[in-house]
């Protein structure tokens, strides 16, 4: 049956930067589908981790901020010793830091660098190599950014660092195929969340936003939940390397 291709009964998914907006619909998603979840933040997951085992999977809480390198090693051993393995990793976690290009500061730059694409590198490294002894395949999902398209303005390490995501899926999926292990990125359209919250209070910004957007709203992270299952779920197994936007269509404009 079709519809049991995108069952996760089983599974155990990684989510980083879980704790609120676009992480926590997505490992709530990916729990109605089945999977038993690892809540990764800097912050707590307490919330999440209620609603996760509300829906019958089990849950563990990791608690690491993934500006320090040795988190990686920290998150992957903690997940593989309460849950047993990892067969998906959603790395969602992400900063954004704004100022005018001939301001930006070093600092801004370094920590959005860190988080937004040296972390989701190394982390997606450790988990693939635990995959690959694992024996089982897997699958790995980025989230990059209409700026992974676009230059924006003001957003210039955020503007990069989503840009490289695009290039390291393409690159991991190409060399972790051989190994069963999908790679691909979604990339949110202006959603309601923390990082757009400066966006959405001036009215002239919000304006020209809404205007473009052929859905004519802002999305809610629940729109990501249908994009995050597919990408983890047996349905997508012939898809890698692709970065699927979900805009309400701005891109298409």
């Amino acid at each position: 049956m079709i519809l049991d291709k995108f069952k996760l009964t089983g599974k155990i998914a990684l989510v980083t930067g879980a704790g609120r907006g676009l992480g926590k619909a997505a490992a709530i998603g990916l729990a109605e589908a089945g999977a038993d979840l690892a809540l990764l933040g800097v912050g707590s997951t307490d919330q999440t981790a209620k609603q996760v085992a509300a829906l019958g999977s089990r849950v563990c809480q990791i608690q690491a901020d993934l500006l320090e390198r040795s988190s990686v090693s920290l998150t992957v051993e903690t997940c593989v010793r309460e849950l047993g393995g990892i067969d998906i990793l959603l790395n969602n976690a992400g900063i954004i830091r704004r100022a005018p290009l001939m301001e930006f500061s070093e600092k801004d730059w370094d920590d959005v660098i860190q988080i937004n694409q040296s972390a989701v590198f190394f982390l997606s490294q450790a988990v693939a190599r635990r995959m690959i002894d694992q024996g089982r395949g897997g699958k790995i999902i980025n989230i990059a950014s209409l700026l992974s398209f676009q230059g924006g303005i003001r957003v210039p390490s955020y503007t990069a660092s989503k840009s490289a995501v695009v290039g390291l899926t393409r690159l991991m999926a190409n060399e972790l195929a051989p190994h069963n292990i999908t790679v691909n990125a979604i990339a949110p359209g202006y959603m309601a969340t923390d990082n757009t919250a400066a966006l959405r209070a001036d009215p002239k910004r919000n304006a020209e936003i809404l205007g473009r957007i052929p859905a004519g709203r802002w999305g809610e992270p629940n729109d990501l939940q249908g994009a995050v299952v597919f990408l983890a779920s047996e349905a997508s197994n012939y898809i890698t390397g692709y970065t699927l936007a979900v805009d309400g269509g701005w891109l298409a404009r």
